[in-house]
Order: structure tokens, then C-alpha cells, then sequence
């Protein structure tokens, strides 16, 4: 595996692959939920790259930059063993630079949701991503679907900056209890813990909701915030797939969204219907 810090370097390899190309873009601290996508690309592409950067552009003040956690050796080591063909991991001073080009979300999408709370969040996510696709070119690159808002954008942009890239959706790993698998879940106690699972427990109960019958959002919001009341809930939301806010579910293009508090820390989740 070849490991590579300088974007310039990256290009250089990038420009000797012929094969198709797989790409999974990562803030580190790796989980199984980031080795289903390394498998997934090493399956498809002949050559997969997988990048490491926690990216301080997407972090307003006040949330856990410092804190993201980090755990570098062993991530080399399970991209080793799973057999990616080269990490990147740039440092802020060679991905950014003093005087910086602004990348903006849409003026709307961007700032319901993941967006209304962390405003110019996703600003700092697709000027990473934009920065990582150009220098790794790929035929395919994999994205959870955890993080749906996200996906959204970046597809999105993708196709309105006419991108060749193909953007891979891929589903949520949950451990065996259904809390889906996140970097952060590391910051939970044992209690805490116990009141994370709530956010998949009222997922649970709405898709019940909706095998029944029902079909009335405000209906399936109201019983999952009776299940997430020992959290702080910031938000459960019904959108299509293309975000816009449903009044009535629609089988087949539908996600339903949750996002809340446990202690301090913040989770998401999300189940797509």
C-alpha cells in the first residue's frame, strides 16, 4: 500500500492508473462501517484509494475538532489488511491554503436539517470533497447513507459541477443492538449508550407505523419523539429523496431523519423508506 501526504504526489500516482478507480473518502478513526466501503470499492475497481483528513472547514466553533477522534496506526493497519492501494492523508497546511476559494451549499438544502444547527457546515464538506475528487479522479466513490443530507449534496454537486465521477450509495452498518456505527460512538458511557439506541428504536417503530399503514407524518413524528424523550432531540424529519418536507409518505422515496443529543454527544440516524 502506498501512503502519500502531498496532493501533487496523489496526482503524479493518479495520473499512471489506467483501470477504473474506486474512492472512499474518510475522517479517520475507521469502523466497520468504512471497511464495508473499502470492500465494496476493492470489489468493483481495480485500484482503490482511501483518504484520512479530519476536515476543520466542516466544524463550527465549539464542536468537538480537537476531540474528533484520531487513531492513525491502526487505520494504516486496516487499510493494509483490507487491501486499499493507497492512503492519502494529507495535512490542513497542503490541502488548504491562507487565501482559500469559497465553496458554497445551496442556499436551501444546505441549511435545513444537518444545515439549519451547523450553518456553513456543509460548506466545509463539499470544498473537502470537490478538492478530494478532483485530485483522485475516480470512476466510483463510496458514501454512506448515514450521513443522507450529505449524500444528497454531493451527488448534487456532482452533477451540477459535471463531474465524471459516479457516486456510490452505500447502507448503514449497525452493530448487533441497531445503533448505527459512528466514529463518535466512542464518546458514549455505558448509559449513554443505552439512550442511543433510542434513535434507531423510534426508526424501528416508524417503518412499523408505515407496514401498518400509516402514512401521516406528523402522526409517525409524534410517536418517535415519545421513544427519544430521555435524549435532546434537534430535529426528526420525513423529506423525499430529494429533501423536500413530506406531509405523507411516499414507499420508495422517502428517508426518514432523526438527529439528537446523548449526554454531548450528537448523533444521527436515519432510515431510508
Amino acid at each position: 500500500m502506498i501512503q502519500i501526504t502531498n496532493p501533487n504526489e496523489l496526482q503524479e500516482y493518479r495520473n499512471y492508473i489506467q483501470e477504473s478507480v474506486g474512492f472512499v473518502p474518510t475522517m479517520g478513526a475507521l469502523h466497520e462501517g468504512h471497511i464495508s466501503l473499502i470492500k465494496r470499492s476493492i470489489k468493483e475497481n481495480s485500484k482503490t484509494i482511501v483518504s484520512i483528513f479530519v476536515n476543520p472547514t466542516q466544524f463550527l466553533p465549539g464542536e468537538d475538532l480537537d476531540a474528533y477522534p484520531r487513531k492513525i496506526e491502526s487505520d494504516i493497519k486496516i487499510c493494509e489488511l483490507a487491501g486499499v492501494d493507497c492512503l492519502f492523508m494529507p495535512t490542513i497546511d497542503t490541502i488548504y491554503t491562507k487565501d482559500e476559494l469559497a465553496i458554497k451549499a445551496p442556499s436551501i438544502k444546505g441549511y435545513i436539517l444537518e444545515g439549519y444547527n451547523r450553518p456553513g457546515h456543509f460548506d466545509g464538506v463539499l470544498q473537502i470533497v470537490l478538492k478530494l475528487l478532483n485530485l483522485t479522479k475516480p470512476t466510483h466513490a463510496y458514501f454512506g447513507k448515514k450521513d443522507a443530507q450529505q449524500l444528497f449534496l454531493i451527488q448534487n454537486m456532482v452533477k451540477q459541477l459535471y463531474l465524471s465521477t459516479n457516486i456510490v450509495p452505500c447502507e448503514i452498518i449497525r452493530e448487533s443492538d441497531g445503533l448505527a456505527l459512528s466514529s463518535r460512538n466512542v464518546y458514549l458511557s455505558n448509559t449513554e449508550r443505552k439512550d442511543a439506541l433510542l434513535l434507531s428504536k423510534s426508526l424501528k417503530k416508524a417503518t412499523k407505523l408505515i407496514i401498518e399503514g400509516e402514512r401521516e407524518c406528523q402522526k409517525i413524528q409524534h410517536q418517535m419523539m415519545e421513544i427519544l424523550s430521555p435524549t435532546a432531540v434537534e430535529y426528526v424529519q420525513i423529506v423525499d429523496r430529494d429533501f423536500n418536507y413530506l406531509e405523507e409518505v411516499l414507499i420508495d422515496n422517502s428517508i426518514i431523519l432523526v438527529a439528537a443529543r446523548v449526554g454531548k454527544t450528537r448523533l444521527i440516524d436515519n432510515m431510508w423508506v
